[in-house]
């Protein structure tokens, strides 16, 4: 496997840079091999965003270099793999815990009968974050990690459960007053 080096240096200050770039590399997926140093595998997906980041050092009035690296050994190749997996298991799992809250969050409005459009529309967006969350994790875990079938299987757990409040909204819309739903 190859992999990209990002090395980076920027000024001090001011620290939104360093901010907006740090951003950029997690959004990216990159992975912190130390002080200014980030990696990625070298795959189509990263190529865009490797090209903001090193933009972003620009902006900044900083540099980056940008390397072709393999490991030197097979430990070292086996290292950079793991590592990289690791943060991909970090990244599902948060969008599992997400998953949850967003299924805690439809079981609240349906026990509290907040049955509007509103809140559906509230709770349509939720779900289509998560979608778009999901998207751009599937495209960074190139290594294919475990958790990702079972984030698949949450998000269409959610789905599910966003069309029955749905159901559920419409069904109280069209109630007729006195009408018990």
């Amino acid at each position: 496997m190859q992999w990209v080096v990002l090395l980076v240096r920027l000024p001090a200050g001011p620290s939104r840079h360093r901010v907006a770039l740090w951003r950029e590399l997690r959004r990216l997926g990159a992975v912190s091999l130390g002080l200014g140093a980030w990696t990625v595998p070298d795959v189509p997906v990263f190529a865009d965003g490797l090209a903001r980041a090193v933009e972003l050092a620009g902006t900044a009035g900083g540099e980056a270099v940008v390397l072709e690296a393999a490991g030197r050994t097979p430990a070292d190749s086996e290292r950079l793999q793991a590592m990289f997996a690791a943060a991909r298991r970090d990244d599902w799992a948060e969008f599992l815990a997400d998953c949850g809250k967003y299924e805690e969050e439809l079981a609240k409005e349906i026990r509290q009968a907040k049955f509007t459009l509103a809140e559906l529309e509230e709770e349509e967006q939720s779900l289509e974050r998560l979608r778009r969350w999901h998207r751009a994790l599937s495209a960074r875990d190139v290594f294919g990690t475990p958790e990702a079938k079972e984030a698949a299987q949450r998000l269409a757990a959610c789905t599910v459960a966003c069309e029955d409040y749905a159901e559920r909204v419409f069904a109280a819309l069209h109630q007729t007053p006195g009408e018990s739903g």
